[in-house]
């Protein structure tokens, strides 16, 4: 392996403070660790509400400072540690965004979304994906890529994965025929639209107040788009079930707005997924305020077998991956765009160019 001693890195130097790029030192693999060539990275809107963390909550949650930013990573195998095996420098691999530990009651479970270790990880708390290389201590979150291309995967170990968790809490409540809704058609939305035609044969309604995000998601798959999101967006949902109401609503967005119209839209024994993180609440009694005998659920990341899964499909060709490129000099300028919401595709910051 031929490279110098530094790398860049695009990093959190200061709690409540914009990160910035810097040089730092490439890290040595010890015993059990991987070195990751990174080739691309996503970018993701967590990343923006991190710089506004204070010291008080970040410590909270075990981060450290600094840190590089980054959890949607794929690259290729650069060096390996004593006793590692199954790979190979050169293999092409993509990193779970969620740390776990693999050993608690949860990982034990197959919940290790829920491993207490989750709280920090790649990216959020610890260094992520955003530079050159990355140490990977945990070799159960390392994930062959086969023949994907790492550049541009990165995207399905988060985007990707927990849309897929989010359809496949639901599948049990989608009959044959049904509707299934995705409020929120960004690029979380936009993969769980994909799901549900892969997976299921509802009907797939898509929400968003922003008609080109509705546009790309009819391009992949949904059957119908609904601009905006209220009361007049119940009437219509009713009027697209025949009044019956949706199998399943997936709550990508999360305000007050979205919530109720979600909650009012899912028929008795179906359910509402809350995925969204923007911080509403459903100010209505349980009692006819909730789907009859039905399930109301909200989770956070997802699982290693739900990114494996989600590689699968991605590789054999059953869901597209779209991203729109940026050289590691434009990061600032591709946050920006993320954060403005006009991306053609969920923005990757290609490193090995």
């Amino acid at each position: 392996m031929t490279r110098t001693d530094t790398m860049r890195a695009y990093r959190m130097t200061g709690w409540a403070t914009p990160p910035r790029p810097v040089e730092v030192a490439i890290p040595a693999p010890g015993p059990g660790q991987v070195l990751v060539r990174v080739a691309g990275c996503g970018l993701c809107r967590s990343d923006l509400a991190m710089r506004r963390i204070p010291r008080s909550a970040g410590e909270q949650l075990g981060w450290r400072m600094p840190y590089t930013l980054g959890h949607e990573t794929a690259g290729r195998v650069a060096a390996l540690g004593a006793g590692v095996a199954g790979l190979a420098e050169g293999d092409a691999v993509a990193l779970a965004a969620s740390a776990s530990c693999g050993t608690c009651w949860h990982c034990l479970r197959g919940l290790d979304n829920s491993c207490p270790r989750a709280l920090a990880g790649r990216g959020y708390g610890r260094d992520g994906g955003l530079a050159d290389y990355v140490l990977v201590e945990e070799r159960r979150s390392l994930l062959k890529l086969g023949t994907l291309e790492p550049r541009q995967a990165g995207p399905l170990t988060d985007a990707g994965a927990t849309a897929y968790h989010a359809v496949r809490r639901a599948l049990a409540r989608v009959v044959p025929g049904g509707t299934a809704v995705v409020l929120g058609a960004g690029g979380l939305g936009a993969f769980a639209v994909q799901f549900l035609r892969v997976l299921t044969g509802a009907r797939v309604v898509a929400v968003d107040t922003n008609p080109q995000r509705l546009h790309y998601a009819k391009s992949v798959g949904a059957h119908e788009g609904l601009v905006g999101v209220g009361e007049s967006t119940v009437v219509e949902l009713r009027a697209v079930t025949g009044r019956r109401g949706a199998d399943v609503v997936l709550d990508f967005v999360g305000t007050d707005a979205t919530i109720a119209a979600g909650v009012a839209s899912v028929r008795p024994g179906g359910a509402f997924a809350l995925i969204g993180s923007a911080g509403g609440r459903l100010n209505k009694a349980w009692f006819g305020g909730l789907p009859r005998d039905g399930e109301v659920y909200t989770f956070q990341g997802a699982t290693l077998a739900d990114a494996q899964e989600v590689i699968a499909l991605a590789g054999a060709g059953l869901i597209r991956n779209d991203v729109e490129e940026f050289p590691f000099a434009a990061i600032d300028d591709a946050y920006a765009r993320l954060a403005a919401g006009t991306l053609g595709g969920r923005a990757v910051i290609v490193l090995d160019s």
